[in-house]
């Protein structure tokens, strides 16, 4: 049986800090929640690697890219540290059909503003509230084996209006405790690639245990993955005509290919 091909990124800042709010992360997360989310998805048909920014290439060289068949990210403060070489090269392996789930606070992560191509801003409030999240979409495949609804006894608060584009398929609503109400769960097509969002995933609270997220989570990392061959991402090959050509071409006495060069 092949696996799927898993790779977690995580910028990996908070959990190195020094302070109180640090220590608290460590007790959640005290190997990274890369390494973390990695041991609670741990499953045979799962072939998981977890990396980090600080890692050469920040963690993701082109080899590991071409070998991963769903990318996991969570960042939040590093944001403007990811380098925009790296983006085109997530978006290229996106666009052929690798997929990308995006937790919490990399809604506004570079990568996932530039697959939708909005602002992705929200609504939030970090007071350790409860939140209960509901099932929207109850037959989506990231939906199956997951309760109707489920509370989250404490977390950060991400609230509409949410800046994302209007065709995101929304499988998980939430509702917070301060009033507020979310679309916590939304999938987008771009290219070939499927990408999934999910916000709960505060690195204070240890919500990233929570047997619903985690099967909310290894449920996404499977759909995402996609077995299709890598699809064309760019437009500089010229295309064999599937059908003979009769018409005479004007321009056969002339070389034209200098039209299609790259700049």
């Amino acid at each position: 049986m092949s696996k799927t091909r898993v790779t977690i990124w995580n910028e990996f800042i908070h959990e190195k800090q020094q302070g109180p709010v640090a220590d608290v992360i460590r007790t959640h997360y005290p190997d990274g929640i890369h390494n973390a989310l990695k041991a609670e998805l741990s499953a045979p048909d799962l072939e998981i690697t977890a990396v980090s920014q600080d890692m050469p290439e920040q963690g993701l060289p082109q080899e590991l890219l071409e070998n991963t068949d769903t990318l996991m990210w969570w960042g939040h403060v590093g944001h403007s540290k990811v380098e925009d070489s790296l983006v085109d090269r997530i978006q290229k392996r996106i666009l052929e059909g690798m997929g990308l789930v995006v937790l919490h606070s990399g809604h506004y992560s570079k990568i996932f503003r530039r697959m939708l191509g909005t602002h992705c801003s929200l609504r939030w409030r970090e007071v350790g509230e409860k939140e209960r999240l509901w099932k929207v979409d109850m037959e989506h495949p990231i939906a199956q084996g997951v309760p109707d609804t489920f509370e989250i006894p404490h977390t950060e608060m991400y609230g509409e209006p949410f800046g994302i584009p209007p065709e995101a398929h929304v499988v998980f609503m939430s509702w917070y405790e301060g009033g507020n109400v979310f679309r916590s769960g939304v999938t987008f097509q771009r290219g070939a690639g499927r990408i999934f969002y999910f916000s709960p995933g505060h690195e204070t609270f240890p919500i990233y245990h929570q047997p619903e997220v985690v099967k909310i989570l290894g449920n996404a990392v499977r759909w995402a993955a996609q077995s299709l061959p890598p699809a064309k991402t760019n437009c500089w090959d010229q295309d064999p005509p599937p059908e003979k050509v009769f018409s005479r071409n004007p321009m056969d006495e002339i070389d034209t290919s200098s039209l299609h060069k790259k700049a």
